[in-house]
């Protein structure tokens, strides 16, 4: 061996490490397709069999949860419980993994166990939560794959509850972990950790111009500063982001009060010593630490010593039990603000009594000082705020009931509809926010309605257009939306500008007819139709098809429909038909990307679906940008060829359209969109379009399409699952 190769290393130093230099990023303004596959099939080590929602069913539930309470005062030397319970520990993991949901896109919450992994598991405000999690292990272990990350989590705040005396309203199984860190998640453009919100906000001052679709306060919390604004204290403008930030989670001021006061009953803030000496977090510590982050050097940063939030102290004199304790020091004492050992802003009680002190997490023997954040002393002196606390403070009941029903919603919302809930202590009210839908008739003839459609004079794009805007505000997110309930009919979706009012009524008028008259829901007729109009489509590119389709879709009523919370599923943009509301600041074709991820599509479907809407002429107004054909109406595979053709030119046309010129005769032959361009300049779309404008793939293009099209109109039955 040549003396210079001797130590050389085999790999380029950095290229298998985040820190090397990845293909994209030599061009960082390219189209980047990875949220589409984030979750690939060959991430998920428990292969394309396994089922989860079959699997915990055969968990003994009973079982599990007496292990998880019986952990909860197995004190374990290398992390030592506060006051020997690890209640206030577990619920605040569970809080912060549920916490993450934003209403805007659905994305965050709890649901696929996603605070494993970077960046949550090492965001500022989860210190110390990965010690939680390997205190689950040995429960985790034993059950292994019937009992999955996401719900033990869960689970785990929940019983903590419990074993301190909470009577909870419920609890359901069935999320599903994920196996890779969901890195296209927009959690904020700050380059740093708790920057100084400003940058998010239009106005600082006014919590509303937070920029959409984010909800917490600065990159790296949960929710709000604890310490105030930017971290100078001010309870009424903090109770002011408190109110925008819970609002865009999805909670109302009484659900955020009811948070705020139940979740600081128990537990403490950590923050007794200096900040400065922590370790890394986990993704950036070294391999010694076990994959353990914030490494304290003081007496190990346990129990007393520990230092998360950089906060110290208990909210009451009794952290460890459900009880008033939180009103009677709130409201019971004046209150002056004062700073942690760690050097944070937070404020502790005049002249209190000794006996409400609560006693130190490790000398019991020792009284210790009570402390409240900034959020705390808002819910004093805000008063909407106020007034919901004094009607919590004059009924014990209705504040532990309150605060019950808004723990579960915050540690359930992102999962769905009922149908997706498991388990003995699943309750049997159905809530609003669960969008709840009846079950629909399945005994009517499917064949004779496809035929009454097919007579009823719709168009193929008011059949197709009409299925699409009612199954397109699908989301995987939260699994809200789509087509089953035929809330299109209903307000707000009946009146949004993407679902063209004046269309949808018509179609609507000659449809539900047609559902009356047949016992079928109009939900499923909607479907229907659309099915309708792709195999009349199919037929006239000279292919037989039947779409497949399942009946047993509900109408959902105006009365179990929060129209309010159906604003955000809003289509500001679809570029599968073409449109947008208005320019934005983001690119069409990146507002297309986020839409198919959204909507659980691939890149090869989302091509699919592209190429055949267009040729079917369903572009929103009837637009002619991109419909690349002169037989519009036949699924063919026109747009393809069009577009990979280089007998044409692209040329700019202004507004964001283009002009498709024969390079010979000069002639504009078609107008297009930079929606429908990326298709033939993104060196990977173009990669699909290519397999569609071959001479060979016709047939294989209609069936990509109808099973695409069929993914979107079946994403939201997990009736069937």
């Amino acid at each position: 061996m040549d003396g210079n190769d001797m130590g050389k290393c085999p790999v380029m130093h950095g290229g298998l490490t985040e820190s090397g230099t990845s293909v994209t990023s030599w061009w960082p303004n390219a189209l980047n397709l990875d949220i589409l596959h984030q979750h690939d099939s060959k991430t998920n080590p428990m292969g394309s069999d396994f089922d989860y929602a079959e699997e915990v069913k055969k968990l003994d539930f009973d079982a599990v949860k007496a292990d998880v309470t019986a952990l909860m005062t197995d004190n374990q030397d290398w992390w030592p419980a506060d006051w020997g319970h690890y209640g206030g520990l577990m619920i605040r993991m569970s809080w912060h993994a549920a916490g993450t949901y934003r209403l805007a896109d659905g994305r965050g919450g709890a649901g696929t166990g996603n605070v494993r992994f970077a960046p949550l598991n090492s965001w500022p405000d989860n210190g110390n939560l990965d010690k939680a999690r390997r205190l689950l292990w040995p429960v985790k272990k034993k059950y292994g794959n019937r009992l999955s990350w996401a719900d033990l989590i869960i689970l785990a705040g929940t019983v903590a509850y419990e074993s301190m005396g909470l009577k909870t309203y419920g609890f359901a199984f069935g999320r599903a972990d994920i196996w890779h860190p969901e890195k296209d998640t927009y959690w904020g453009a700050e380059k740093e950790w708790l920057a100084p919100s400003d940058n998010r906000y239009g106005d600082v001052a006014k919590p509303d111009t937070m920029e959409n679709p984010l909800a917490a306060v600065q990159m790296g919390l949960i929710y709000v500063n604890p310490e105030g604004v930017n971290g100078q204290p001010d309870p009424l403008k903090t109770a002011a982001q408190v109110r925008e930030t819970f609002a865009r989670m999805a909670m109302d001021d009484e659900e955020t009060a009811a948070l705020t006061c139940g979740g600081h009953t128990v537990g403490k803030a950590h923050g007794n010593g200096d900040a400065a000496t922590l370790g890394a977090e986990p993704e950036g510590a070294d391999v010694e630490t076990q994959g353990l982050g914030w490494v304290n050097p003081n007496l190990g940063g346990k129990a007393t010593n520990a230092i998360t939030s950089g906060i110290e102290g208990a909210w009451t004199t009794n952290p460890t039990q459900w009880d008033m304790g939180y009103f009677k020091l709130l409201f019971g004492y004046e209150w002056e603000l004062t700073k942690s050992p760690a050097g944070a802003w937070q404020w502790q009680p005049v002249d209190i009594k000794e006996e409400d002190m609560p006693v130190d997490t490790t000398d019991t023997s020792k009284r210790v000082m009570p402390m409240m954040t900034d959020a705390d002393m808002a819910m004093k002196m805000d008063p909407t705020y106020r007034a919901i606390c004094e009607k919590f403070m004059a009924d014990e009941a209705y504040f532990s009931d309150t605060f019950a029903r808004a723990w579960f919603k915050l540690t359930h919302r992102d999962m769905g509809p009922k149908a997706r809930y498991i388990g003995p202590d699943v309750p049997g009210e159905d809530l609003i926010w669960q969008d709840p839908i009846p079950a629909g008739p399945t005994g009517y003839d499917v064949a004779a309605v496809k035929a009454r459609i097919a007579d009823s004079g719709l168009s193929l794009s008011d059949m197709v257009n009409t299925a699409w805007d009612s199954a397109r505000t699908y989301r995987g997110s939260d699994m809200r939306g789509g087509a089953n309930g035929a809330r299109i009919r209903l307000a707000p979706q009946k009146d949004w500008e993407g679902n063209e009012p004046e269309r949808l009524a018509r179609v609507l008028g000659v449809l539900e007819p047609i559902a009356n008259e047949s016992g079928a829901s109009l939900a499923d007729v909607i479907v229907l139709a659309g099915n309708v109009g792709v195999e009349q489509a199919a037929k006239a590119a000279g292919f037989d098809v039947e779409v497949p389709f399942h009946p047993g879709r509900g109408d959902a009523t105006a009365e179990m429909t929060d129209a309010a919370s159906f604003d955000v599923l809003e289509p500001l943009a679809d570029g599968f038909r073409n449109w947008a509301k208005q320019d934005y600041v983001v690119s069409p074709e990146e507002m297309l990307l986020d839409r198919a991820q959204l909507m659980g599509l691939t890149a090869h479907e989302m091509t699919a679906l592209i190429g055949g809407m267009r040729v079917m002429g369903t572009n929103h107004g009837g637009t002619a940008h991109g419909v690349f054909t002169d037989d519009v109406g036949a699924l063919s595979t026109d747009f393809f060829t069009t577009l990979t053709d280089m007998g044409y030119k692209w040329e700019p046309a202004g507004s964001g359209t283009y002009n498709i010129v024969d390079r010979k005769s000069g002639e504009t032959k078609h107008t297009a969109t930079r929606v429908d361009l990326v298709f033939g300049s993104n060196s990977i779309l173009r990669a699909y379009a290519e397999v569609y404008a071959q001479d060979d793939n016709a047939e294989k293009f209609v069936k990509d399409f109808v099973a695409a099209w069929s993914k979107v109109m079946e994403a939201d039955r997990f009736d069937l699952t």
